[in-house]
């Protein structure tokens, strides 16, 4: 029997796609064939609840438990076979979308999506592949545009755009959506397109809005303007997405530079002046713009374009006061927050409109801005500042350990969320202070949870499927490059028991490694920044104990797979 897997809305596509792997091998064992195009199927199966598509009618549908299918998938099939009736859809739900343009979820559809995550490496990609798969399966034409670290790709034309019936925005930071003017547009996180797919198209048929660039910006206080709202985070993710590369680069030409002594740069005799001209560059170029560009890009996601000369000139001044991050991120949304009210407070006629965005505002927003900064921003921030800095060099041993065990469970809570970032943010920041410590804790506490499922799986393989199995292969890949992500699909499976696990493998891991004091100058890459490590022996010690912590517990908690 020719079989088409599919799954409600409640369910996330991490547990979808493991319970699409066990269903479908079990399926196969007993002679059927599993279809990708729900066109060819005989029997549809869902897991949770039966969405509608038009795509079922005149076929068998059964939905099954999840539980079930995950631990006795031989069991659900054979259910499915016996207990399957016909297809009949659900009254009045997902029926439309904007009803404007009549667009349904059910039937072809042209959908063109965009994913941005703030560090433009994990989420990006892997919320892309999700969107991707998941429209193939119910038979859409998809192009998927990624804006990463290295570029946008696979970019969405003109004629993609003409033929789109639907917009999906998955972005934790600001990006450019102008050319999707007049379009139906659903926007939501990277998070909740990986791990909930089908939940978020079927809210995109109901809930999208025609996309105006100029509705955005004058709907404040209106449904709209919630909807448009990107909030706190979304605005400092945008800041940290950009100054990330300045931080790689500035921190990894510091390292090299140190390679040839700690103070080799003051010796402009040593390797021809090479260890000076790398310190120039990465501290006095690279390390002295991250502050000002993290703050210009905060205030570009709240004010748009006439923001960003004042956020960097703001930021500009929070480093050469020494106020560090915390002046930076006073700066940015100072910045935003002043050139937004200056842009919607000043009226100007059309004949003098094209002043305010390359006259008034940066005019008045750099004066304001610059003088709260001087004045009464800087030097209250500067001196907290430095008080943090002093209390980070001068800390016991005990304090060390416990603030490491802190930054680690924050990385380990969320895998990606808004909790990982804060403690990401936080490591980062400190650099431009010259604080390496916090930065090399929390990465080693960020590779854990992968890496720890993928020992878990060779620990207690009874207690894994073999598809199971494989992801933690996958999953310590992942893990060896820094990205938290990779255990997701364990968590989507088994959320409560693998995040426990997990905080308390990263707690260890960022309390050996702070405790030890081991540095790190480069903000990513996992196992590729090790040589630039202060203790690189050490610091590989305190990600093994960690992992192994996790792994372990994890396996043990972990309850057998049922038969």
């Amino acid at each position: 029997m020719k079989i088409f897997l599919t799954q409600g809305a409640g369910i996330g596509n991490a547990k979808a796609f493991l319970l699409n792997q066990v269903v479908a091998t079990a399926a196969k064992q007993q002679g059927h064939q599993i279809v990708t195009d729900a066109a060819q199927a005989e029997l549809v199966v869902a897991f949770g609840e039966m969405p509608n598509n038009a795509a079922f009618a005149g076929k068998k549908a059964f939905v099954a438990d999840c539980e079930q299918a995950f631990n006795a998938p031989e069991n659900a099939v054979q259910q499915a076979i016996a207990q399957a009736a016909d297809y009949v859809p659900v009254e009045g739900a997902a029926e439309s979308a904007v009803e404007i343009q009549g667009i349904s979820a059910s039937g072809a559809k042209n959908i063109v999506a965009v994913t941005a995550c703030p560090t433009g490496v994990a989420h990006t990609f892997m919320s892309a592949e999700a969107i991707s798969e998941y429209a193939k399966k119910q038979g859409w034409n998809v192009k998927v545009e990624t804006r990463g670290q290295v570029g946008s790709s696979n970019i969405i034309s003109a004629e993609d755009v003409a033929a789109a019936d639907l917009v999906f925005i998955a972005a934790d930071i600001d990006v450019d959506l102008s050319k999707f003017e007049g379009k139906p547009m659903y926007r939501t996180s990277t998070g909740l397109a990986l791990k909930k797919t089908a939940q978020e198209f079927e809210k995109a048929f109901k809930e999208a809005k025609i996309y105006s660039a100029k509705t955005a910006v004058n709907t404040a206080g209106g449904e709209d303007a919630k909807e448009e709202k990107k909030g706190l985070y979304k605005h400092l993710m945008t800041g940290v997405s950009h100054m990330l590369p300045l931080v790689v680069a500035g921190g990894l030409l510091i390292a090299i530079s140190f390679m040839f002594g700690i103070e080799a740069f003051k010796d402009e005799s040593i390797a021809g002046g090479l260890p000076k001209a790398l310190m120039d560059i990465g501290g006095g170029a690279a390390f002295h713009l991250m502050i000002a560009v993290f703050a210009g890009y905060v205030a570009f996601s709240i004010a748009d374009r006439p923001g960003l000369a004042v956020g960097l000139i703001g930021g500009m001044l929070a480093t050469s006061a020494g106020a560090g991050i915390l002046g930076g991120i006073v700066a940015g949304f100072l910045a935003g927050y002043v050139v937004k009210f200056l842009n919607d407070a000043i009226q100007l006629p059309a004949s003098l409109s094209s002043l305010k965005p390359i006259l008034i505002l940066p005019l008045l927003g750099s004066a304001i801005v610059g003088l709260a900064m001087v004045y009464f921003i800087n030097p209250p921030v500067k001196a907290l500042m430095d008080g943090l800095v002093n209390w980070l060099n001068t800390m016991g041993q005990a304090n060390a350990i416990l603030l490491g065990a802190v930054l680690g469970a924050m990385m380990c809570t969320d895998m990606g969320g808004p909790i990982n970032k804060a403690a990401y943010t936080f490591g980062v920041g400190l650099i431009a202070s010259g604080q390496y410590t916090p930065m090399a804790a929390v990465m080693a506490a960020g590779m854990v949870p992968p890496i720890g499922m993928a020992i878990a799986t060779i620990i207690a393989r009874n207690k894994f499927t073999a598809n199971q199995r494989d992801a933690g292969k996958a999953s310590f890949v992942l893990g060896l490059c820094f990205i938290s992500e990779g255990a997701l699909p364990f968590v989507a499976a088994d959320p409560v028991r693998v995040i426990v696990s997990s905080i308390l493998g990263g707690a260890t891991a960022g309390a050996i490694s702070l405790g030890l004091s081991i540095g790190l100058q480069a903000p990513h890459g996992g196992l590729f920044v090790i040589p630039f490590v202060s203790q690189p022996l050490m610091y590989l010690a305190a990600i093994a104990i960690g992992s192994v912590v996790t792994g372990v517990i994890y396996s043990v908690i972990k309850p057998k797979i049922a038969e």
